[in-house]
C-alpha cells in the first residue's frame, strides 16, 4: 500500500553496519525485565510498526487465548516443518512461541526473527518500514489462511468482524436500496474533522443528497430522482479497530503531507447513534479504549510505538519518575546534613531507607546519589572506597543484594514479596505474580507465616495500568498521557476499542501463564533456566579487554583509507579496560589521558585492512557497557570528532571498506621515483604496477576518474591469475559496469586492473577482440610522436595546407619538454624554416582539437603528458610555469566562437587581463567587463572583483572568458531591470502619451510582453534599468525608479502609491513589502527584474497581508464580474472563515452565504474552500484552524478567488467555458502526442509555474508489504 513511505529515519540504536541486524557480543545474556515486569520487542532495523501491532494483539487477552487454544494436533510441530509431507502451520506456531516468551521469559525484550522468517521476509524487508494499518489487514489475512480447516479458522471473524449497511432512499416513491459491507477495521477521515465522534457522525448520521445535476436512477421508478444516501453500523464486533487517515496528498504541490492537527478520541464511546438497531441496552454499544498505536515523524519517515492498557494487570504499574522526582529531592534536602556527605555508608543507607519498599534498583542507586549530594560516586568516593558494587559487598552486614544482584536492600529490612518485582520464570498457569520463595535470595528474611497479614497495597490511582511499549523499552504512563497524542508530529494513528461487557476472569488477573499450553510453559521454564546459567557464567568471566586506540591527529585519509602521517610514529596506544564498564567511562578515561584533546570525541570501531585503517560503527550510547556494545579484546577503536580527519570527510560502514587494487599500465620505461607505491617494471611483461586503494562503494567510473583517465579509456580485469601483461588475456569491463560499485563487481584486495588509454587502443601494443584484450607490450616504449602543422597558405585565390610532418622522438618521464621540442625540430629538419619563429607543443584530443600549449619548463611527467602519445608543434608562445593560457571571445552569445588566445601571468588582476584582451581584440573604451564561459559553453557569471588576481579566482589553463559590453556596478550595488504594469483600462489611453515621449523607440522595444492577472489581460513594458546600493530601502528604490525617462508621465504624490512586483520569467510572483526594508533584506540580487504598478491610494502591506484578486460570480451564468483587489490580513486568523468574513464585510453579505474557491491556472480548475466550521467546546477553546497559507491552498499575492452568493446563485460549479475549452484543447493535444495547447498559451502569456522545479530528492522505491502463507486446504 504505502511501501517504504514510512522508512525509518534514525530509529532505535544499532551498532551493526548499515543494512545489518544488531549483533551483541557472543555469549552475552540479554538483560532481565525492568521494574514494570513487562517484556519489549527488539527492533530489527525498521520493524517498530510490527512490534506495536504485536504488543496490541498480545494485550488483547481474548485474541491471545484463542491462539493458545490451538494445539499441536491442529497446527503441527515446528520440528517437522522441513518434512515435505507434513503440513505445519508455521505462522501461528511462531506467534504462539513469541507470545509465550513475552509473557513468561525473564528478558528485557524478545526477538521477532523467527516470526519474520516465517513471513518469508529477508534482511532488507526487516530494515524497511511499512504502514501499520496495512500490516494489520495483511497479518489477519495470513492468519485466516494459515488456520483453514482448524477450530480457530473463524476466530478473527468472531473478534473483529462487523458489518455496515449503505442505504439509498428514493424521495419520489420511498423505495430503499441497501447494500451490506463487511469490515475488520473502520477507516475514518482526519482532515477537516475535530475528532472521532465527528468523523463517525459524518459517516453514519449525515445524509448525502442526490439532487440538481447529480440525480439518482431509482430501480423502481426507472427514472432520475432526488434521493438520500446514508450508512449505518449493522453488526458491532467485540473489538473495534479504527484507522486514522493522517496521511494525505497535496495535488497542488504534488507531495504527501501528514495531518498534525488536533483530533480527539474518547476513552469510552457509545455507538448507539451510529447503529441501525438501537433497541438493546447501552452496554451493548459501549466500548472502552485499550490501545493506541502512535506515529512520530512525517510522511516520509518516523517511528511507531504504542500506549496499551493492561487489562489483566500483568505488569507492575508505578507512577512515572517525573511524578516522584520532586518529592525525593524535597526529602533529601531535609534529611541530609552537610557533615554526613563524607560518609558513604550513612548516605547510601539513608537513600535506601527513604524508599517505601526499603530497596533500590542497583542501576538507579548512582542517580539517586547524584540527586542527593550533587556528585557521582566516581568523583566523591571511588578513590577511597573503590567501585560502588564492591563497597556494597564489603558491607554485607548492612546491605543485601537480591534478585540476582539487580536490587539492593538494607539487611534489617529486606524487600517483602509483595513489593518485590516478580520473576516470570516461576509463574505457572494457576499461580499469581508473587515470586516463589525458593528462588528468592531473601527467603530467610521473610515474615513468619503466623504474622503474615494481607499485603498493604496502596489504592491504585485512577487511570493506572497504562504502559508505553516502545520496542525494547516499556514504561508506565498515566491515562491522561493518552490525550497528549491528539495532535502534533507524534500523534495517534490507530485506535483499538473493546466492548465494556467483556469481563476478565479472576484467574487471569496478575497471572501471565493463564491459558498458556503446557508445552509452551515448559519451553519458557527451560529458556529461563538457560538464561540464568548464562548470566552466572557471564558474571564469573574475565571482564578485562585489551583495546588499541588510534588517535585522529596521527592519521590522514588517503585513497579511501586512513594511514599514519608518519611512518616512525606509533600507530596505536594499548589500553586495558573493564568491559563491564560503560562507553561513557571509557570516553572519560581517554579524555583524562589526552590533555590536548578539544571538542567532541567519537569512538568508532576500526579494523586494519590491506588498504589501511577503516572505520565501522560508532559507539553512541554512553550508558551501554562495552560487552553489550560488542567490544572484545583486541578491538581497534578510532578516536576522532565523528565527522572528519585532517579536514577530509570519512565514510564509515562495511559498504565503504577500501579495496587495494593493483593498477596496471603500459611501461613508460623510466624509473618511477617518488611515486610512493608504484613499482615500474622494464622488459618482461612491459607493464608497470601500482597499488592503489579505493572505497568499496565507489563505482568503476569514479575509479577511472580518480586515475585521471578520460571516459574513452578501457578498464580491464585479468582473466586468469598470473602476473598480468605479456600474452595473458584481460576482460574489458562493459559500459554498464561503470555504474556498479567495486563491491558489486566482487573486486577484492590484490586484484589487477589494466588501464588502456584511447591513443593506445589502436596501436600494435594491444589487440582488442570483442571484450578481450591481449597485451603484447614491447620492452621499449619510450617515445613521443610530434606532428608539425604548418600554417595554411593562399595560392591562386584558395587555401592549401601543406602536408603534415611527423617524427617519433625518444623520451622519458624526466625529460624536459623544451628538449623534446628541440629534438623534434632536429628530426623534422625545421631549423631554418622556424628560425626566429616562436613555436610551442600542444596536446590533441580525440576529435583533433588542439589543447592549450604545455609548459616547456616542466618535464614530461609533471606536465601530465603520457608517453606513446602525440603532440603537435604549432606557432605561438609557450606559457611559463607562472603564466596562464586563456581563450577569449567578444559578445554575449556563445555562438560567437572563441576568437582569441592570450597568455597572462597568474598574478595578473582581472582588470589587467581585460585590458590585455581589449588590446588584442582592438577594442577601445572602458565600458566592458569579463564573464566566465561555463562547461556547456554558455555565458556565465561576471567577474565582479576586478582587483582580484586570476589565481585567487582559481583560473586554470584553457579556461574561456567572454568580453561583454557594459560596466559592472560598483561593489555593493545592484543593477535591476524595471518594467511597467499597465492596467487593461489604461492601455489605450496611455498609448498616445508613451508614443509621444518615446517617439524614436520601436514597437519591439516598447511593448515587451503580455500576461494575465485575475483573468484580465495586462501589459508589461520595459522602462530601463536602475543601479542602486543593496543597502538602499524599498522606498528609495521606488523614488529612483520614478526618475527614469520612460516614467515621466507617471505622477504619484508619494512612493507609497507604487506597488512593486518581483518578476520571474515575465510572471508576477510576489509583492515587495516594507518601505524601510533594505534590498538585501528583501533578498534582491543583481539582474533581478521587477515591475511597478501605479495605485490610486497609498499601500504598505504587512508581512501576513495577502493581495487577492476577487471575482464575484454572475448569477445564473458561468462567468464573473471584473476582478477587484482585496487586501486580506491573515496575521491573526488565516482560516477560510476569516477570509469569508472579510469578503462578507466588503460586499455587505452574510458569511454563511458565501462559497469560495481558488483558481488553479495551470490545470484550469477551481479548488473550493470548505464551508464546514469546527465546533469547539467551552473547555477546549484553543483549536488550530485550517490555514489557507499552508497546504493544500498556499494562498499568495495575485491569486484569483472566485465568490458565489448562494442566496441568489445555486450553481456551485466555478468552472467557466474558457476553462473547459482549455482542457479540451490540452486533451486533444495529448491524444495527438504533443504538448498541451494550454501549456503553450500559458508559456507565451507568462502564466506558468511560479518557479522552476528544483531537483526532486530521490527516495527508495516503494515495495508492497506481503506475508507468504502455505496451502492447508
Amino acid at each position: 500500500m504505502f511501501g517504504s513511505l514510512f522508512e525509518e529515519e534514525g530509529e532505535g540504536y544499532s551498532l551493526a553496519p548499515s543494512g545489518g541486524r544488531v549483533v551483541k557480543g557472543e555469549g552475552e545474556p540479554p538483560p532481565p525485565r525492568g521494574r514494570v515486569n513487562l517484556s519489549g520487542i527488539k527492533n530489527q532495523g525498521g520493524t517498530c510498526y510490527l512490534n506495536s501491532l504485536l504488543q496490541t494483539l498480545l494485550f488483547t487477552p481474548e485474541f491471545r487465548e484463542e491462539l493458545f487454544s490451538l494445539g499441536p494436533k491442529e497446527l503441527g510441530c515446528l520440528e517437522d516443518k522441513d518434512k515435505p509431507e507434513a503440513k505445519v502451520r508455521v505462522i501461528p506456531l511462531e506467534l504462539q512461541r513469541l507470545f509465550a516468551r513475552l509473557l513468561l521469559v525473564d528478558q528485557q525484550s524478545a526477538s521477532t526473527t523467527d516470526l519474520t522468517d516465517s513471513f518469508g521476509w529477508n534482511n532488507s524487508e526487516e530494515s524497511r518500514q511499512h504502514d501499520v494499518q496495512e500490516l494489520n489487514r495483511i497479518l489477519f489475512s495470513a492468519l485466516e489462511h494459515s488456520l483453514v480447516d482448524t477450530s480457530g479458522s473463524a476466530f478473527i471473524q468472531r473478534l473483529y468482524h462487523g458489518t455496515t449497511v449503505n442505504s439509498i432512499l428514493c424521495k419520489e416513491c420511498g423505495n430503499i436500496s441497501q447494500r451490506q459491507e463487511d469490515f475488520l477495521d473502520l477507516t475514518v477521515c482526519v482532515r477537516g474533522v475535530c475528532g472521532l465522534e465527528g468523523a463517525l457522525w459524518d459517516m453514519f448520521v449525515e445524509e448525502e443528497m442526490f439532487e440538481g445535476s447529480n440525480l439518482y436512477r431509482c430501480g423502481q421508478c426507472d427514472q432520475l430522482v432526488t434521493a438520500a444516501k446514508s450508512a449505518k453500523l449493522r453488526k458491532l464486533p467485540p473489538f473495534l479497530t479504527v484507522s486514522l487517515l493522517r496521511f494525505n496528498f497535496d495535488f497542488a504541490r504534488c507531495e504527501r503531507y501528514k495531518e498534525t492537527g488536533r483530533y480527539t478520541f474518547p476513552l469510552t464511546i457509545n455507538l448507539r447513534p451510529f447503529c441501525e438497531q438501537t433497541e438493546d441496552e447501552d452496554s451493548e454499544y459501549s466500548y472502552e479504549l485499550f490501545s493506541v498505536i502512535i506515529h512520530k515523524g512525517g510522511c516520509y519517515g518516523g517511528h511507531y510505538h504504542v500506549y496499551i492498557k493492561d487489562m489483566d494487570h500483568l505488569g507492575l504499574w508505578e507512577p512515572p519518575e517525573e511524578d516522584t522526582k520532586p518529592k525525593v529531592q524535597k526529602k533529601e534536602v531535609r534529611v541530609y546534613p552537610e557533615l554526613e556527605k563524607d560518609d558513604p555508608l550513612s548516605v547510601l543507607s539513608s537513600i535506601i531507607a527513604q524508599e517505601e519498599s526499603r530497596s533500590v534498583l542497583l542501576d538507579q542507586l548512582g542517580q539517586r546519589l547524584m540527586d542527593k549530594i550533587g556528585s557521582s560516586w566516581s568523583k566523591k568516593y571511588r578513590k577511597l572506597h573503590g567501585p560502588i558494587g564492591k563497597f556494597l559487598q564489603n558491607h554485607s552486614d548492612v546491605f543485601v543484594l537480591v534478585n540476582n544482584g539487580t536490587w539492593v536492600a538494607l539487611k534489617a529490612n529486606p524487600p517483602s514479596p509483595v513489593t518485590q518485582p516478580s520473576s516470570p520464570a516461576h509463574l505457572t498457569p494457576g499461580s499469581s505474580s508473587t515470586p516463589d520463595p525458593v528462588h528468592n535470595n531473601t527467603a530467610n528474611h521473610l515474615p513468619e507465616p503466623g504474622l503474615e497479614t494481607e499485603p498493604k497495597t496502596a489504592p491504585e490511582p485512577q487511570g493506572s495500568h497504562w504502559f508505553d511499549l516502545n520496542d525494547s523499552t516499556v514504561t508506565s504512563i498515566h491515562e491522561r498521557d493518552v490525550e497528549k497524542m491528539y495532535q502534533g508530529k507524534e500523534s495517534a494513528y490507530m485506535l483499538f476499542y473493546r466492548k465494556t461487557l467483556l469481563r476478565r476472569p479472576s484467574g487471569a488477573l496478575r497471572n501471565p501463564g493463564y491459558q498458556v499450553p503446557p508445552h509452551l510453559l515448559e519451553m519458557a521454564e527451560e529458556e529461563n533456566r538457560r538464561l540464568q546459567q548464562r548470566r552466572e557464567a557471564f558474571e564469573a568471566s574475565n571482564n578485562s579487554v585489551e583495546l588499541r586506540l588510534h588517535l585522529a591527529p596521527h592519521y590522514r585519509l588517503e585513497n579511501g583509507a586512513l594511514k599514519p602521517i608518519s611512518i616512525e610514529q606509533k600507530e596505536a596506544t594499548n589500553l586495558t579496560f573493564d568491559r563491564c564498564r560503560t562507553v561513557g567511562d571509557l570516553r572519560m578515561i581517554i579524555y583524562q589521558k589526552q590533555d590536548f584533546w578539544e571538542g567532541d570525541m567519537a569512538l568508532t570501531v576500526a579494523r586494519s585492512l590491506p588498504a589501511g585503517l577503516h572505520l565501522y560503527n560508532t559507539l553512541t550510547d554512553d550508558e551501554v557497557s562495552l560487552y553489550s556494545a560488542g567490544i572484545l579484546s583486541g578491538t581497534d577503536l578510532f578516536v576522532w570528532n565523528g565527522r572528519e580527519v585532517c579536514g577530509a570527510t570519512v565514510q564509515t560502514g562495511a559498504e565503504w571498506e577500501p579495496v587495494l587494487l593493483t593498477v596496471v599500465r603500459p611501461s613508460l620505461g623510466e624509473e618511477e621515483e617518488g611515486e610512493g607505491e608504484g613499482v615500474g617494471e622494464e622488459g618482461g611483461s612491459g607493464l608497470t604496477k601500482q597499488s592503489r586503494g579505493f572505497a568499496g562503494r565507489v563505482t568503476l567510473g569514479e575509479v577511472r576518474e580518480a586515475l585521471g583517465e578520460p571516459q574513452e579509456s578501457l578498464l580491464c580485469q585479468e582473466k586468469r591469475g598470473g602476473e598480468g601483461g605479456g600474452a595473458s588475456g584481460w576482460r574489458v569491463f562493459p559500459p554498464g559496469d561503470m555504474q556498479r560499485t567495486l563491491k558489486e563487481l566482487a573486486l577484492k584486495d590484490g586484484d589487477a586492473l589494466l588501464v588502456l588509454e584511447p591513443q593506445t587502443q589502436d596501436s600494435s601494443v594491444f589487440s582488442v577482440s570483442g571484450d578481450m584484450v591481449t597485451v603484447t607490450t614491447p620492452s621499449d616504449c619510450r617515445w613521443l610522436l610530434v606532428e608539425y602543422r604548418p600554417e595554411r597558405r593562399r595560392r591562386g585565390g584558395g587555401e592549401e595546407e601543406e602536408e603534415r610532418m611527423r617524427a617519433k622522438v625518444p623520451a622519458s618521464g624526466n625529460m624536459l619538454l623544451c628538449e623534446v621540442k628541440q629534438r623534434a625540430i632536429a628530426e623534422l629538419q625545421l631549423q631554418e624554416h622556424l628560425a626566429g619563429v616562436a613555436c610551442c607543443l600542444r596536446q590533441v584530443d580525440r576529435t583533433g582539437k588542439l589543447l592549450p600549449p604545455v609548459c616547456e619548463e616542466l618535464n614530461v611527467r609533471d606536465a601530465g603528458v603520457r608517453l606513446m602519445t602525440s603532440l603537435s608543434l604549432c606557432p605561438g608562445m609557450a606559457p611559463k610555469d607562472t603564466q596562464l593560457f586563456l581563450y577569449f571571445s567578444v559578445g554575449t552569445a556563445s555562438s560567437s566562437g572563441l576568437e582569441g588566445e592570450i597568455i597572462v601571468e597568474r598574478s595578473s588582476t582581472v582588470k589587467q587581463c581585460l585590458k590585455k584582451m581589449l588590446e588584442s581584440a582592438r577594442l577601445e573604451g572602458d565600458g566592458w567587463h569579463l564573464r566566465r564561459l561555463n562547461w556547456c559553453e554558455e555565458v556565465g557569471e561576471a567577474l565582479m572583483d576586478e582587483e582580484a588576481s586570476l589565481s585567487e579566482l582559481k583560473m586554470s589553463h584553457g579556461d574561456a572568458l567572454v568580453i561583454t559590453e557594459g560596466r559592472l556596478p560598483p561593489k555593493g550595488f545592484l543593477k535591476l531591470s524595471v518594467w511597467l504594469y499597465v492596467e487593461p483600462s489604461s492601455v489605450v489611453s496611455m498609448e498616445t502619451e508613451v508614443n509621444g515621449m518615446a517617439a524614436g523607440s520601436t514597437e519591439g522595444q516598447r511593448l515587451e510582453d503580455m500576461t494575465t492577472v485575475g483573468g484580465a489581460m495586462v501589459e508589461l513594458r520595459t522602462v530601463g534599468q536602475v543601479e542602486i546600493s543593496e543597502e538602499a530601502t524599498l522606498e528609495e528604490l521606488k523614488t529612483q525608479v520614478l526618475t527614469l525617462p520612460e516614467l515621466q508621465y507617471v505622477c504619484v504624490p508619494t512612493p507609497a502609491f507604487l506597488r512593486v512586483w518581483q518578476l520571474e520569467g515575465q510572471r508576477l510572483t510576489r509583492i515587495l513589502r516594507g518601505q524601510q526594508h533594505t534590498l538585501r533584506k528583501l533578498k534582491l540580487s543583481s539582474g533581478v527584474e521587477f515591475c511597478v504598478q501605479q495605485l490610486l491610494r497609498e499601500e504598505d502591506l504587512g508581512p501576513k497581508e495577502v493581495l487577492l484578486r476577487i471575482q464575484m460570480g454572475v448569477p445564473g451564468e458561468r462567468g464573473y464580474y471584473p476582478p477587484e483587489d482585496l487586501v486580506w490580513d491573515a496575521s491573526r486568523d488565516p482560516s477560510p472563515r476569516s477570509l469569508r468574513s472579510a469578503l462578507a464585510s466588503t460586499y455587505g453579505l452574510s458569511p454563511d452565504s458565501l462559497l469560495l474557491a481558488k483558481h488553479q491556472p495551470h490545470t484550469h480548475t477551481w479548488e473550493t474552500f470548505s464551508n464546514w466550521s469546527q465546533q469547539v467546546s467551552k473547555r477546549k477553546k484553543k483549536k488550530k484552524a485550517e490555514s489557507l497559507l499552508g497546504a493544500p491552498f498556499h494562498l499568495k499575492d495575485g491569486d484569483i478567488i472566485g465568490v458565489k452568493n448562494l442566496l441568489i446563485d445555486n450553481n456551485r460549479d466555478f468552472s467557466t467555458q474558457q476553462d473547459e475549452q482549455r482542457l479540451r484543447e490540452e486533451k486533444e493535444q495529448r491524444r495527438k502526442g504533443g504538448q498541451g495547447v494550454g501549456a503553450e498559451v500559458e508559456t507565451n502569456r507568462g502564466v506558468g509555474p511560479e518557479k522552476k522545479m528544483g531537483p526532486i530528492k530521490t527516495r527508495k522505491s516503494e515495495v508492497a508489504l506481503s506475508i507468504n502463507v502455505g496451502v492447508f486446504r
